[in-house]
Protein backbone atom coordinates (compact mmCIF):
# COMPACT_ATOMS: atom_id res chain seq x y z
CA UNK A 1 0.00 0.00 0.00
CA UNK A 2 1.23 3.49 -0.84
CA UNK A 3 2.26 5.88 1.88
CA UNK A 4 1.34 9.52 1.42
CA UNK A 5 3.60 12.01 3.20
CA UNK A 6 4.20 15.74 3.35
CA UNK A 7 7.54 17.51 3.07
CA UNK A 8 7.59 20.79 4.99
CA UNK A 9 9.69 23.65 3.66
CA UNK A 10 10.73 27.23 4.29
CA UNK A 11 10.08 29.75 1.52
CA UNK A 12 13.50 29.00 -0.01
CA UNK A 13 12.71 25.27 -0.31
CA UNK A 14 14.85 24.03 2.57
CA UNK A 15 13.22 21.32 4.65
CA UNK A 16 12.02 22.34 8.12
CA UNK A 17 10.56 20.43 11.04
CA UNK A 18 6.81 21.00 11.39
CA UNK A 19 5.25 22.27 14.62
CA UNK A 20 2.58 19.56 14.21
CA UNK A 21 3.89 16.04 13.55
CA UNK A 22 1.96 14.29 10.78
CA UNK A 23 1.29 10.61 10.42
CA UNK A 24 1.76 8.54 7.30
CA UNK A 25 -1.46 8.62 5.36
CA UNK A 26 -2.90 5.71 3.37
CA UNK A 27 -4.79 7.90 0.87
CA UNK A 28 -4.22 11.22 -0.85
CA UNK A 29 -7.56 12.43 0.49
CA UNK A 30 -6.54 11.74 4.09
CA UNK A 31 -3.27 13.62 3.59
CA UNK A 32 -5.06 16.58 2.02
CA UNK A 33 -7.72 16.65 4.74
CA UNK A 34 -4.98 16.73 7.39
CA UNK A 35 -3.15 19.63 5.72
CA UNK A 36 -6.48 21.45 5.45
CA UNK A 37 -6.96 21.13 9.19
CA UNK A 38 -3.36 21.85 10.23
CA UNK A 39 -2.07 24.46 7.75
CA UNK A 40 -2.47 27.40 10.14
CA UNK A 41 -0.53 25.71 12.95
CA UNK A 42 2.14 24.67 10.46
CA UNK A 43 2.41 28.22 9.11
CA UNK A 44 2.60 29.65 12.63
CA UNK A 45 5.38 27.13 13.36
CA UNK A 46 7.57 28.28 10.49
CA UNK A 47 6.45 26.18 7.51
CA UNK A 48 5.93 28.28 4.38
CA UNK A 49 5.15 25.59 1.82
CA UNK A 50 4.56 21.86 1.47
CA UNK A 51 5.04 19.10 -1.09
CA UNK A 52 2.96 15.91 -1.23
CA UNK A 53 4.62 12.57 -1.96
CA UNK A 54 3.26 9.12 -2.72
CA UNK A 55 6.06 6.89 -1.48
CA UNK A 56 9.10 8.61 -3.06
CA UNK A 57 7.25 10.22 -6.00
CA UNK A 58 6.39 13.90 -5.72
CA UNK A 59 2.70 14.39 -6.57
CA UNK A 60 2.62 18.18 -6.31
CA UNK A 61 4.28 21.14 -4.74
CA UNK A 62 5.47 23.40 -3.59
CA UNK A 63 2.12 24.58 -2.30
CA UNK A 64 2.24 27.78 -0.27
CA UNK A 65 0.50 27.89 3.11
CA UNK A 66 0.26 31.68 2.97
CA UNK A 67 -3.15 33.11 2.19
CA UNK A 68 -3.38 34.88 -1.16
CA UNK A 69 -2.67 38.50 -0.31
CA UNK A 70 -3.88 40.01 -3.59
Amino acid sequence: MAAWTWRFEAADGTEVQPAVQPEEFTTQGDAESWIGEQWKALLDGGVDQVRLFEDSAEIYGPMSLHADES
